[in-house]
């Protein structure tokens, strides 16, 4: 094929020098721009030098860009080229993403030790520089995550070394992304208001970015390989890339939420280089429009008119990239510090809220953006999938919507009205979470029946690309899903989480970070849904076991979380002790009789959950009973009661006379 470049390193198959050439034009925006927000100007106190000023730019250049391939490459070869479970074009893509992971990870760990060298205001390997990182390597946070990141890109290449296979490469992307979270939380400081907005805005920001970026950097990498599967790849991306830059345009808007307090905000060097992305935005949008009206629309014939238009494009994101890298290394204009006279808001990030009365249940709330575009995400493709059904004339249950929605109305309300605001500075609204979380709304959601939904929705593919319909057959028949959904396993990771995690660290990690929050929401929400599922659940998967020994492993996780609430009923030791005499709230609630109401509820809550439970338990096994006799019925017409008669033959063969 013409067109398209040919160095290459050895065994990788893959062409580097596009790669080089969006390194190089995101470093020739990027250092100009650095130059020009003050990012790179010299501290007044202790400064670390040029060398760590400057080097923070290069490698976040490089950085980016090798995420972004790594990640394009393994999403292009796991999910969007059409082709068997393995192949050459997979193994390049492998192959390729291993070596960008390598460099992933070699970045990350130069951006460990100049950003540390910048934080402990240490010339970069100077006197006493080792010793102190070896000792605040786990003991800050900005430090441990990025020791994590580091660790996780080691891991991820090493992963991508050794697959070869589409869901070799499927889950190598799962890892990848993951990767990502650390990026996220050292995007912005936990120094300043709004961390967590700015955490889900660069978040959401990271996943699109490298999606959209890294994918067609693949494709421009891999076209060699890809020949007549080039255009069937290339739509599948196209979809993909304007979901990515939809999510683009939504994180920008709540960076702008964050970081806007006043019109003159907008004037400043930080949203020079915002004003620049935005209009970088809109040129990528038209390449995006024209790429799908003149190349796609004529089933891109023409393969080196794509690649030309592809490198433009991707040029252009390089200059975009190296804006992002400019502007993260410049401190937000508009970003206020938190109060540090407060003890709640240096321990949990938010202002200490007002004394709780019987009117904060509806008037006190906190928004958690987070959260927030799940519930709305999750309602809306659901309502979206039942559309789609009544379009083509399928009937889906009213009820089954309404359930689905009650429960994300409930999970919204859980973790940003009273319950979420007030759970982080009293134990008992803590439990109310808790509560909510694992065993109210998981069995609005399970009565949902969202994943039967999904697969009638969903149109199979037929060009052996991974799906979403493909993807979620996958896990609800997994091995995984198997175990998880066990009945027995789901009580014991339902029950075994209490135990864990309250009688742990666990619990003062949710209460002060904001990852192990998200973690701890999303642990306690998928434990309640899982250990649901197997009692009442009728989405496809695991087979259920008989309803006479789902309502025994009902009642025994019932007594189980009975003995939970009557132990922090009686208990006389407060959990979490540091973080909640730290808080000092100005109410002066009582620790632990406030901890013992938790337990209350913790035994009050779960009652009516369970009752709840059993009756559907025990209609399901009512129904099952109707339904296998009614089957009967049907067969016993179609071959004139044949089981009968042979039955009734038995027993006259009984009792004949033997001779």
């Amino acid at each position: 094929m013409t067109g398209e470049p040919s160095a290459r390193l050895p065994g990788s198959g893959v062409s580097w020098l596009p790669v080089c050439a969006v390194v190089a034009v995101a470093l020739a925006w990027a250092l100009p721009a650095a130059a020009f927000s003050g990012a790179t100007a010299p501290l007044l106190l202790a400064d670390a030098g040029p060398w760590v000023r400057w080097g923070q730019v290069v490698i976040g250049v490089v950085h980016d860009v090798a995420a972004a391939l790594s990640v394009g490459l393994l999403v292009v070869g796991g999910f969007l080229v059409p082709e068997g479970r393995t192949s050459r074009r997979r193994e390049v893509a492998a192959t390729g993403a291993a070596l960008a992971a390598s460099v992933w990870a070699a970045a990350a760990l130069a951006s460990l030790l100049v950003g540390f060298a910048e934080v402990a205001n240490l010339p970069l390997g100077g006197a006493g520089y080792w010793s102190t990182l070896s000792e605040n390597l786990l003991a800050l946070e900005l430090v441990r995550l990025w020791t994590i990141e580091v660790a996780l890109a080691t891991i991820l290449a090493v992963v991508c070394a050794a697959v070869r296979t589409r869901g070799g490469l499927a889950w190598a992307a799962v890892l990848a992304f993951a990767t990502l979270v650390p990026v996220a939380y050292t995007g912005h400081s936990s120094g300043l208001e709004g961390h967590e907005t700015a955490v889900t805005a660069l978040g959401i920001h990271l996943i699109a970015v490298t999606s959209w970026v890294g994918g067609l950097l693949a494709l421009i990498v891999l076209r060699p390989h890809l020949g007549p599967a080039l255009l069937p790849t290339t739509r599948r991306f196209s979809t993909l890339a304007l979901w990515c830059y939809v999510a683009v345009g939504l994180s920008g808007l709540l960076f702008a939420l964050d970081a806007v307090q006043a019109w003159d905000d907008l004037l400043t060097a930080y949203w020079a280089l915002v004003w620049g992305k935005i209009l970088l935005l809109v040129v990528l949008g038209a390449s995006g429009y024209a790429h799908r009206r003149w190349l796609l629309g004529r089933g891109l014939r023409d393969g080196a008119a794509f690649f030309r238009l592809a490198t433009v494009e991707a040029l252009v994101m390089a200059a975009a990239l190296g804006l992002a890298v400019a502007l993260s290394r410049t401190p937000p204009t508009g970003a206020q510090e938190i109060d540090s006279t407060s003890s709640v808001q240096l321990l949990t990030g938010y202002p200490e809220p007002p004394v709780l009365t019987p009117g904060s249940w509806l008037t006190v709330w906190q928004v958690n953006w987070f959260f927030l575009l799940i519930a709305v995400m999750a309602v809306g493709l659901y309502l979206a999938g039942v559309r789609r059904l009544r379009r083509r004339g399928d009937g889906w249950p009213l009820l089954a919507t309404v359930a689905w929605i009650v429960g994300w109305a409930v999970f919204v309300y859980t973790t940003q009205g009273a319950p979420g605001v007030y759970g982080r500075v009293l134990f008992s609204m803590h439990m109310v979470m808790h509560m909510a979380l694992m065993m109210v709304i998981p069995i609005f959601l399970v009565l949902g029946s969202a994943i039967t939904l999904a697969l009638r929705a969903l149109a199979p593919r037929r060009d052996k690309t991974l799906g979403p319909r493909e993807v979620l057959l996958a896990v609800v028949h997994s091995r995984y899903a198997a175990v998880v959904a066990n009945p027995v396993v789901a009580a014991a990771i339902f029950f075994g989480s209490l135990v864990g995690f309250y009688w742990s660290g666990a619990l003062e990690l949710a209460l002060t970070t904001h990852i192990g929050h998200v973690l701890m929401t999303l642990h306690f929400l998928l434990a309640g849904y899982a250990f649901v599922w197997s009692l009442i659940g009728t989405d496809p998967g695991p087979a259920k076991w008989p309803a006479p020994m789902r309502l025994l492993v009902l009642l025994a996780t019932l007594a189980a979380h009975a003995f939970f609430g009557l132990a922090l009923m009686s208990g006389t030791w407060l959990l979490a002790p540091g973080f909640f005499k730290a808080l000092e709230l100005s109410w002066d609630p009582d620790l632990l009789v406030d901890q013992q109401l938790g337990g209350t509820i913790a035994w009050g809550i779960g009652e009516m959950p369970t009752l709840v439970l059993a009756m559907l338990v025990t209609w399901d096994w009512l129904r099952r009973d109707e339904r296998d006799a009614r089957r009967g019925d049907r067969r016993a017409a179609r071959d004139e009661d044949a089981e009968l008669a042979a039955y009734n033959e038995r027993l006259a063969s009984m009792n004949r006379p033997r001779s």
